[in-house]
């Protein structure tokens, strides 16, 4: 059985599919079988960020003509399903194309963790990959705006019943003393007015060698292990590893793929105020 992790985020531009690939690529070298499902349905984030040319994307797999076997990629260890802007079709499935789709999401098999890069902000897809994940790393910066949006990602989510773990990564920290005031503010405002408690996974400070890699198209951790953010993710899949998660859902592909296609065609709450 697998752990399903969506990372989210309420605005672009905070790295989190960044997060997404080294992360990924930081636990596979540690033995874990990993799945990047890339779940960004307006833009295909991952291939781009590591230079890959898919032949095929879900899109054809929705419309029956690739199994999923057929286009999931192989990067360094992790299995990768790259995105299309055609998973917008899963809303509208006949019966019979969702038991296929189903069937083909079983047909891969278990992996130790399932990583759902979300798109940025709030909308239908987002908080079905959200809902339907056992846990949620909610990637904010301390920008202002990250965080006002994260608040409102987290509220919306809460409002539509979520109740998997949810942990925060501060991304694009100049300082660990930045980090554990923007931190500290922003699980203040949570606890207060969502009543809910939120955990810190870790930080990454700011490294021009993340910029360098998304240049280069090849993965961060892989082009430079020994960088400052490189060594920010390898603490991040430590501490993932290393808690407890003992009653978390922990279901196959299947079960995972029928809860969220239930998600996407059941009516949501998707309008929330942010923080006062």
């Amino acid at each position: 059985m697998s752990r399903t992790v969506a990372i989210t985020s309420g605005k672009g531009g905070v790295g989190k599919t960044n997060i997404s690939v080294n992360l990924a690529l930081s636990l596979s070298r540690k033995g874990h079988k990993v799945c990047l499902f890339d779940a960004d349905l307006g833009l295909a984030n991952i291939n781009i960020l590591l230079g890959l040319e898919p032949e095929s994307t879900l899109v054809d797999v929705v419309k029956g003509t690739s199994t999923l076997s057929d286009i999931m990629m192989e990067y360094e260890g992790v299995s990768i399903i790259p995105g299309s802007s055609g998973v917008e079709e899963l809303a509208e499935l006949s019966a019979s194309d969702r038991e296929m789709l189903l069937q083909s999401f079983e047909s891969i098999g278990d992996h130790d963790f399932i990583f759902f890069d979300t798109s940025a902000g709030v909308s239908r897809d987002v908080v079905a990959f959200c809902l339907a994940s056992s846990e949620v790393l909610l990637v904010i910066t301390p920008e202002p705006t990250s965080l006002t949006d994260a608040y409102a990602l987290l509220k919306i989510l809460l409002l539509n019943g979520f109740n998997g773990q949810t942990r925060v990564v501060l991304n694009q920290c100049r300082s660990i003393e930045i980090a554990q005031t923007v931190y500290r503010k922003f699980k203040a405002a949570v606890s207060k007015h969502l009543n809910t408690e939120l955990s810190a996974l870790g930080v990454i400070f700011e490294d021009p060698k993340v910029t360098s890699a998304v240049k280069e198209q090849k993965a961060m951790i892989s082009l430079f292990p020994d960088s400052k953010a490189a060594k920010c993710v390898e603490k991040l899949a430590e501490r993932l590893l290393a808690e407890e998660t003992g009653d978390l859902e922990r279901p196959d592909m299947g079960s995972f793929w029928k809860k969220c296609l239930g998600f996407f065609s059941s009516p949501l709450s998707l309008n929330a105020s942010k923080p006062p």
